[in-house]
């Protein structure tokens, strides 16, 4: 009966529907039978690179960037930049957060003002598949601190003995003689509305601590049902039976040469089907992004041990402080079906071809000279709708779309409706004025294309050599 049953619990997990009895909101939690990993990271500084990256890995050592290397999620609420991402999944695997730093360094903060006097907010995306996000929301979780100056590095894990989550992240503050960064805790159930916060891990003396991510252990795995690993001047490990109980200190990986002067940014990673864990940690002080060390035992600073260079591949892009699912096969397939390498392309106007179609302030026309290039970059995905249309996703505004209403164009972010993806896609066909350009006829009302008109993108019928012109482009680099 017992191999039965793992049996079935592995086909379950294959088609997305088994989860534990616990929540999926830590690492090490998905089956044994789950394909892959995904990673959650921003890039670096500047407001291009502090925006959202994932990338992919089959076995949990070797990266590759989603997207072409592209971000994923752009922040357009707070400082528009967003750093130290942690993904959250609920028990039922129904739903998805992204809650990550409002934080944008070299995009007008520096780090003395964001230390100081930073955002209070963190940012939060969610979801029901992985793929199709909501616009970003900030969730104000240091303004109820007395004098709480940020809020930085948010994680959260599902907490089953209150049916709900704790919500951590650092705050800097000043509390019994010491201006210090400090863990605080609070609870919450949707990521929009909190309970009163309160000091959650504090160090003694002037000692801050910033970064801490908290795993839960498999029964028979040490001797804690909780581990997390903490940057405070060291990278500490600790053990618990409650997430929000009495902490005992179990050591650092000092003696593995990893002090907190070196590393940061804790990330937890179980590898599938085996008692086997990689704790990431972000080399900020060389500048180099994650590497590995891995253990059979969390809870045992002795079992660490680093990775030869050669054994772990990062990917193209710098990964920073972030976070990893274990993913499950119908969530991979989703993942890797929503983010492929889809070439960058930009849509050259036939008939004024110094110009190119571009979005300025969502709104859709074509313009010499475009500056941010990007706002003339395109990727042209398999279509919404599909059925062999394409649809139009803005490089610098992922999950933004050229779409209709009204037979006008705008830059819409996607929805997820039927609706919304009817008005995204198009057919591409040869074009009206020269069949070696192409020309692109709506999907929903077929007897439109999309053309320029006193250089504003229109959805109209084409019936003149004008119109003819007006309605052809070449895709281009």
């Amino acid at each position: 009966m017992a191999r039965f049953l793992k049996r079935l619990a592995a086909i379950l997990v294959a088609v997305g529907l088994f989860f534990t009895s616990q929540s999926l909101t830590t690492p090490q939690q998905a089956a044994a039978a789950d394909p892959g990993y995904l990673m959650v990271h921003f890039t670096g500084e500047g407001s291009t690179n502090q925006q959202m990256y994932l990338s992919h890995s089959t076995d949990g050592l070797h990266w590759n960037d989603l997207n072409g290397g592209g971000m994923v999620l752009r922040s357009t609420v707070g400082t528009q930049g967003v750093r130290d991402p942690a993904f959250v999944r609920s028990p039922d695997g129904s739903k998805y957060w992204i809650i990550a730093t409002d934080l944008c360094i070299s995009c007008g903060q520096n780090w003395d003002t964001a230390i100081n006097n930073g955002s209070r907010n963190l940012v939060v995306w969610e979801s029901t598949d992985l793929v199709t996000w909501s616009k970003p929301w900030l969730l104000n979780v240091a303004g109820a601190i007395p004098d709480g100056r940020n809020a930085w590095a948010p994680e959260a894990i599902w907490d089953p003995e209150t049916n709900d989550y704790v919500l951590y992240w650092a705050t800097n503050v000043p509390l019994n003689g010491a201006t210090k960064h400090r863990i605080f805790y609070a609870r919450t159930s949707d990521f929009r509305t909190i309970t009163t916060p309160q000091i959650y891990i504090d160090r003694p003396g002037s000692q801050e601590i910033i970064d801490t991510q908290i795993i839960e252990m498999p029964s028979g795995v040490g001797n804690y049902r909780y581990v997390r690993a903490s940057g405070d001047g060291q990278i500490t490990l600790e053990g618990s039976n409650s997430i929000l109980g009495t902490w005992t200190r179990l050591g650092d990986l000092s003696g593995i040469g990893l002090t907190g002067s070196q590393v940061e940014g804790p990330m937890w990673m179980k590898f599938n089907g085996t008692n086997k864990w990689a704790l990431y940690l972000d080399q900020y002080a060389t500048n180099g992004g994650y590497m590995p060390v891995v253990t059979t035992d969390p809870s045992n600073p002795a079992t660490y041990q680093r990775q030869a260079s050669g054994t772990y591949n990062m990917g193209g892009t710098k990964k920073r402080h972030g976070w990893i699912m274990n993913l499950t096969a119908a969530e991979e397939s989703r993942v890797l079906a929503r983010w492929p390498n889809t070439a960058i392309n930009r849509l050259q106007s036939f008939n004024y071809q110094d110009r190119y179609v571009r979005h300025a302030n969502y709104d859709v026309r074509i313009d010499p000279n475009v500056s941010p290039l990007d706002d003339s970059r395109f990727r042209l995905r398999p279509g919404l709708a599909g059925t062999g249309t394409v649809s139009f996703e803005s490089v610098n505004y992922p999950g933004y779309f050229l779409r209709h209403t009204n037979y006008d164009f705008q830059l819409v972010h996607n929805d997820g409706t039927a609706q919304f993806a009817a008005d995204a896609s198009f057919f591409k066909v040869a074009g009206l004025a020269d069949s070696s350009w192409s020309s692109f006829q709506s999907y929903n009302h077929p007897d439109r294309y999309i053309r320029h008109y006193a250089y504003y993108l229109k959805l109209d019928p084409i019936t003149t050599a004008t119109a003819r012109g007006d309605a052809t482009f070449r895709v281009t680099n």
